[in-house]
């Protein structure tokens, strides 16, 4: 325990340094020297925050062991708390996403499940399909990923709820490419609650995007920023108008 201590400490004192390679292959020296189990109680002890810090600096041309072995209760900490980086891209967040949740030993029902019973998993789960908000809406009408028409008519909740029974018209193995079509199909057919309460959420979000945005557009000064009105239609994303400020961690 000693052992893990002082690695836990020097763990935290890279990442505080940002050196984010320097700590993984800290713990990855955990887990090639004492096995697994040994990284996986290390990963226990380190903060949301810290773990978070190494698995959303994912790559897609390697597999990370912090990844590999991160629990879902660790993973859904983490993610609830991502937000804070200030990602308006959310290129972290769905990489991650993907990577954990469709590793190979998975279930993701049980990771969206602990996601969705911490404070703020709804929004965090909003954020990741925040430029895909309108194909999104079209699936919880229709059942296809055929984008919502601007000016059509939204479900209402109770229309969802009454509606979130029904059997898919496209069935998972045709979308499963393990990214957002794949991940809305298992909310909608397996979580749905979870998904009505996200879509929620995305519909808020994008109502505040678009109220912020000016009433006249064509006398909007032209500033290289594109309207949050225009979303994944073609140029921009829902979330194009937050801050820039710098992240908080």
């Amino acid at each position: 325990m000693t052992t893990h201590l002082a690695l836990i400490e020097r763990t935290q004192t890279l990442i505080a340094a940002g050196d984010i390679v320097g700590a993984e292959s800290a713990l990855v020296e955990l887990a090639d020297a004492e096995g697994d189990a040994a990284l996986m109680v290390v990963l226990e002890q380190l903060p949301p925050k810290d773990v978070l810090a190494v698995i959303r600096e994912y790559d897609n041309s390697r597999e990370s062991v912090v990844g590999l072995l991160v629990s879902p209760a660790q993973f859904a900490r983490a993610v609830v708390i991502e937000k804070l980086y200030k990602d308006l891209t959310r290129t972290h967040l769905r990489g991650m996403v993907n990577a954990v949740i469709f590793r190979e030993d998975a279930d993701p029902v049980e990771f969206l499940t602990a996601i969705g019973d911490l404070d703020g998993g709804a929004e965090a789960l909003a954020d990741y399909f925040s430029d895909q908000w309108s194909r999104v809406e079209g699936f919880a009408r229709s059942g296809s990923f055929e984008p919502a028409d601007e000016y059509g008519k939204m479900l209402s909740q109770s229309a969802l709820l009454a509606s979130a029974w029904e059997k898919p018209r496209v069935q998972q193995d045709e979308i499963a490419d393990r990214d957002w079509m794949q991940l809305a199909w298992i909310l909608r057919y397996e979580l749905p609650d979870l998904f009505i309460e996200m879509l929620m959420v995305l519909r808020a979000k994008v109502s505040a995007h678009q109220a912020a945005a000016p009433e006249d557009e064509e006398e909007a000064e032209d500033d290289g920023k594109v309207e949050t009105g225009d979303t994944d239609r073609g140029k921009a994303t829902p979330t194009a108008r937050e801050s820039d400020e710098e992240s908080a961690i």
